[in-house]
């Protein structure tokens, strides 16, 4: 991602941090992206450069102002002064603003579990091929595939985390796994905290775990957020992914790089 892309998503973020959030703030913005998607024309209207930005601002007022509440207009509004790369970016920027919102509105003591929740719920999909190949399977209408989702969760996880699990169906970041995982990761943020995944071959202690978290903590300078895996391949040690970087100690790694030395 840009260095200039990533400046709009913070300023984004920034305009939500202002608004004053109730529980259909989110709702809203993925009512307002699932209409935008269904209309190429309008998302061209949108995002054109030709076309001043407080005019695209005007044409959010007029088409969604009484539609949907006023916060969500009010982050369509911010959302169109930018300047974007196309429709589909546009409305990626104006779901991700969704999912906070819908994680903001948790409160922070709900926000661990729903993080928790997602990540065990993705680890499910992720295990079971017959149920990631139905999540995926865009010939089944999106509908009973959120159903599917719904029903596997039903008493197992808050309404949040089956509001979020449902969505992350729809794939917009091309996978299921892929999406469920950027929604972590943002509510891992919303506790201003990086989220590191830990492959283990045997599960944690709630004291190694505590350690472990510490120690990554001191690492990168910032509080981690640490969801483990317990993984047979990695034999022995640990392997922790932590955005784009990779520590590895585990038998299987080193191993793998002895086997590399000979290649």
């Amino acid at each position: 991602m840009s260095s200039r892309a990533e400046d709009r998503l913070g300023a984004l973020d920034s305009a939500l941090n202002g608004i004053e959030l109730d529980g259909a703030v989110g709702p809203d913005l993925f009512a307002a992206v699932d209409a935008l998607d269904a209309q190429p024309a309008l998302r061209r209207a949108l995002t054109d450069p030709g076309t001043a930005a407080e005019a695209r601002a005007g044409i959010v007022r007029a088409l969604f102002e009484g539609k949907i509440g006023p916060g969500a207009v009010e982050m369509l509004a911010a959302a169109v002064r930018f300047r974007w790369a196309g429709g589909r970016t546009f409305t990626a920027a104006v779901e991700r603003q969704a999912v906070r919102a819908q994680l903001r509105a948790i409160g922070a003591s709900g926000l661990e579990e729903t993080e928790d929740e997602l990540f065990r719920f993705g680890r499910l999909v992720d295990s079971n091929g017959e149920l990631r190949a139905t999540l995926s399977d865009r010939s089944v209408p999106l509908d009973r595939r959120q159903q599917l989702v719904s029903d596997l969760l039903s008493g197992k996880a808050n309404d949040a985390s089956v509001a979020l699990a449902r969505r992350a169906v729809a794939a917009r970041q091309r996978t299921f796994a892929n999406t469920i995982a950027g929604y972590i990761s943002l509510a891992a943020a919303e506790r201003s905290r990086l989220l590191a995944t830990v492959r283990v071959a045997r599960p944690l202690e709630p004291e190694q775990l505590e350690r472990l978290r510490q120690a990554l903590s001191r690492q990168v300078g910032r509080e981690i957020s640490v969801q483990v895996i317990v993984d047979a391949d990695v034999l022995g040690g640990l392997r922790v992914e932590l955005g784009d970087e990779v520590i590895e100690g585990t038998v299987a790694g080193r191993l793998d790089q002895a086997r590399r030395l000979f290649d």
